[in-house]
């Protein structure tokens, strides 16, 4: 048995010396060192030899083993740097050509004028609030002085999970649920996704954005309104624009106005987008009602406050001169690329 383990490793040398890839040096290590290798048939004969011969047979299988498994290791390490070496003689990169443009993508129009919008109410001591889009019909109707039978209670108007969930028409419950859990004063805005059961077309989609403000303080009056709306609509579209207000309802807001501001595009004088008035409707606003103070627990005779909602698709349509709300949805890169 000693002179097969001498022939193995001799025949193992010569072979491994032989050999030029990685993938003949992996054969010779099944064939030697494998299950059913030479080495292994070797090692499983040990048995039949006496009780003297049997350490020493033992030893020198060991010691050739050992040897086997650093002589594939070193000749792996040899063979990997050759092919290295292959490699850089035979492949090489022309620095000199032109690459291949990689195109950055950019921020969404929507997500553009958002930030915009932000930064003016931020810069006003305004903070960010947010709120579930899957809301209970409490905080979107109820608490906002919506009456039962109120129309936009309607199923045809609402997208209703179960009777008393549904997906969010207005970020107003945002509102309610700040009244209810922080502490006074309040002054946010809350932007997000609502949900409108609004048949598709270019004015018009079941998902759109709003962005709502709330002021709850001591003293809050008609003149804090207009004050705040008239510097935002100063910082988004000029210090030229002007602004006005025209009385209209809203249930949860008494007196309730629609916001209008000069066309940022002819400053007034009248053209296509403003439809020859010169003036634009931005968003509703008025003061907070007080059944709806009421609700979240503020006492209406201490605080009062007001309240403004508009719509991010309408203002970012108006901002970019865009005909057709359905651009912003439909991820088409050639109307995307132009923002």
């Amino acid at each position: 048995m000693k002179d097969s383990l001498e022939r193995i490793r001799k025949q193992f040398i010569e072979e491994v010396e032989a050999l030029d890839n990685q993938k003949q040096l992996e054969e010779i290590r099944i064939k030697y060192l494998g299950k059913k290798g030479e080495l292994t048939a070797v090692l499983r004969n040990m048995g039949s030899l006496s009780a003297e011969e049997r350490p020493i047979i033992g030893q020198l299988a060991n010691e050739v083993r050992d040897y086997m498994n650093e002589k594939i290791e070193d000749t792996a390490y040899v063979l990997k740097r050759k092919e290295v070496e292959v490699r850089l003689l035979t492949e090489f990169v022309d620095v000199t050509m032109p690459s291949k443009k990689q195109e950055l993508g950019g921020r969404h129009p929507l997500s553009i004028v958002l930030d915009e919008i932000k930064d003016i109410f931020i810069g006003m001591g305004f903070s960010i609030a947010e709120g579930p889009e899957i809301e209970k019909a409490y905080y979107n109707f109820d608490a906002l002085n919506h009456s039962a039978h109120h129309p936009a209670r309607d199923m045809q108007d609402t997208f209703y999970i179960t009777e008393n969930v549904l997906l969010r028409t207005q970020t107003s419950p945002v509102q309610v649920r700040t009244m209810l859990k922080q502490d006074l004063p309040i002054r946010i805005i809350a932007p997000g996704r609502v949900f409108r059961a609004d048949e598709i077309d270019a004015t018009h989609s079941p998902m759109f954005h709003q962005v709502e403000g709330l002021v709850i303080d001591k003293g809050i009056t008609m003149a804090n309104l207009k004050g705040t709306l008239d510097t935002f609509a100063k910082k988004l579209y000029g210090e030229k624009t002007k602004t006005k207000f025209r009385p209209h309802h809203f249930p949860f807001t008494e007196p309730s106005a629609e916001v209008d501001c000069t066309c940022f595009a002819c400053e007034g004088k009248g053209c296509r987008i403003c439809k020859g008035s010169g003036w634009i409707e931005i968003l509703g606003a008025g003061m907070v009602h007080p059944n709806v103070l009421r609700n979240c627990g503020i006492d209406p005779e201490v605080y009062s406050g007001f309240a403004f909602g508009m719509g991010l698709d309408r203002i970012t349509m108006l901002r970019y001169g865009i005909d057709d709300l359905r651009l912003m949805f439909e991820n088409d890169k050639r109307f995307l690329s132009q923002f």
